[in-house]
């Protein structure tokens, strides 16, 4: 594990952004497993993005994961880096943009198959295919990036397993 004592998790997503009930249900039962409290912190706007880095700061968040939001999250991607920099948070992310800017790790669907996927289905529409008979794929692709950087400014050593999984380590 990259944080030893992790006891307690933002977890920090805008509610306008729907995360599927089974994702919910898997990060939670995760949680429990690992004997982790989550703390579920909402941004509607980039003007909540300080009081909710104050708040987690006063319930003692010793870590954060950062949900997808094309809203608020993303937008504002390089400010929620410097807040969780600031308050010296580990943080992970779903998208790999993150730990390019200075953000710990990020572990998400990969955003380049994503495309492909979108780019066969566009292909099948062109040719003819009727949209209610092409199948609702998910992501089967996901990509984890590390920023060691950042592991060594925050004093945690990541695992050499957890090394060896990821697609990409960013290492100055």
């Amino acid at each position: 594990m990259a944080v030893p004592r992790l006891s307690r998790v933002g977890v920090l997503g805008n509610p306008s952004v729907r995360i599927p009930p089974k994702g919910l249900q898997a990060l939670e039962a995760g949680a429990k497993v690992l004997g982790v409290q989550l703390e579920h912190v909402q941004v509607r706007r980039a003007e909540d993005l300080e009081p909710a880095f104050a708040g987690m700061v006063r319930t003692s968040a010793d870590g954060l994961l950062v949900l997808g939001d094309p809203f608020v999250l993303e937008v504002d991607y390089q400010r929620v880096v410097s807040l969780v920099e600031k308050h010296r948070l580990p943080a992970i992310y779903w998208l790999h943009i993150y730990p390019e800017v200075g953000g710990l790790m990020s572990y998400g669907a990969d955003l380049f198959e994503i495309h492909r996927q979108s780019a066969s289905y566009v292909n099948r529409l062109l040719r003819g295919a009727r949209p209610a008979d092409l199948p609702v794929e998910e992501p089967t692709k996901f990509s984890l990036v590390i920023n060691l950087k950042t592991a060594k400014a925050l004093r945690l050593t990541i695992p050499p397993s957890l090394l060896a999984r990821a697609d990409r380590v960013i290492d100055p």
